[in-house]
């Protein structure tokens, strides 16, 4: 069915998906300042597609014989609006890009339906990003 390859890529994103999940929502329980309030919500707001994406590549993996790991990447938690946009903007980042790789080896696999999940994702990815960009700009 799947490859080795691309079953380890699809943990490193669930990995990635937990990270953003539990980072997301503990700056938005954090976050302090005078636009905590409406930035944290907007993380919040993030935190749960993001908690999304885990379980759909979660599902996908356990469809193609893998197990889904349990163990988020590297969490980076602060109440610092600068410190945290700087971290979001870096997960996104790194996110946008695995998940190019993974729709390319998806593709080379001939795997239509984790393409299409990965490139369902990578657009609210993008989409993340440029929220992050942008309050990080204001």
């Amino acid at each position: 069915m799947a490859s080795k390859k691309l079953l380890d890529k699809l943990n490193d994103a669930i990995a990635r998906e937990l990270q953003a999940t539990i980072q997301y929502m503990w700056q938005h329980v954090m976050l302090r300042g005078p636009f905590a309030d409406a930035i944290g919500k907007e993380v919040e707001k993030i935190a749960i597609q993001e908690m999304k994406h885990a379980e759909a590549i979660a599902e996908r993996l356990d469809y193609l014989g893998g197990v889904p790991t349990v163990k988020p990447t590297p969490i980076e938690i602060s109440g610092e609006l600068k410190q945290v946009l700087s971290a979001d903007i870096k997960a996104e980042e790194e996110a946008i890009t695995l998940y190019r790789d993974i729709i390319k080896t998806a593709v080379a696999e001939d795997d239509v339906v984790t393409k299409k999940l990965f490139e369902d994702i990578l657009e609210d990815e993008e989409d993340h990003h440029n929220t992050f960009t942008t309050l990080a700009e204001k």
